[in-house]
């Protein structure tokens, strides 16, 4: 069923690993900002860019499986798709408890994954009953997802960046009001 698309889950796929290979070298830079005061907001911007990133490859590698049935494949992207969306709805729920101003970040960390996976879900029942359509939705989705998280990984990075720039800016002024050694 899915013979046609294998270069496409290849692709999907990579990209997902790669990107959150480069998100964990972003992480890495960042360290210093990344302590337990600023818990929640990595929870809230940090974690579900791994998280969606993890569940476009699980979708790749799960529609590469050779002998995969609609059936089996539905089933498993359903199950993907359920807790993707369980996760989505909690990051959505941060994002306005802790009254976040920026309506692109409610989009892109909140609706457009929860979108994306009720879409998913979708999927999942058309593959189960036999749609031809499915295969579009399904890659459609996934889709969906990888961008929308190349974004909110650019969003990460500016604000890394800006973070980084504010320190050094701290510092030198700090340094510039200290009396000079003997």
């Amino acid at each position: 069923m899915l013979n046609e698309w294998h270069e496409f889950y290849t692709l999907l796929g990579t990209a997902a690993a790669a990107l959150v290979a480069l998100l964990f070298v972003a992480a890495s830079i960042a360290s210093g900002f990344l302590n337990p005061a600023r818990a929640g907001a990595v929870r809230t911007y940090m974690s579900p860019v791994v998280f969606h990133y993890a569940a476009v490859l699980f979708a790749s590698l799960i529609a590469l499986i050779p002998t995969q049935t609609p059936q089996s494949l539905g089933l498993s992207i359903g199950l993907l798709g359920a807790g993707g969306a369980i996760y989505s709805i909690f990051i959505v729920v941060r994002l306005f408890r802790d009254d976040v101003p920026d309506l692109a970040d409610h989009l892109g960390y909140g609706a457009l994954p929860l979108a994306a996976y009720a879409a998913v879900l979708v999927a999942a029942w058309l593959l189960t009953h036999g749609a031809q359509s499915s295969v579009y939705v399904v890659a459609g989705s996934f889709l969906l997802l990888l961008m929308v998280n190349i974004r909110n990984a650019w969003d990460l990075t500016l604000a890394f960046i800006k973070r980084q720039s504010e320190v050094r800016a701290s510092a030198a002024q700090a340094g510039a009001s200290q009396p000079p050694s003997p």
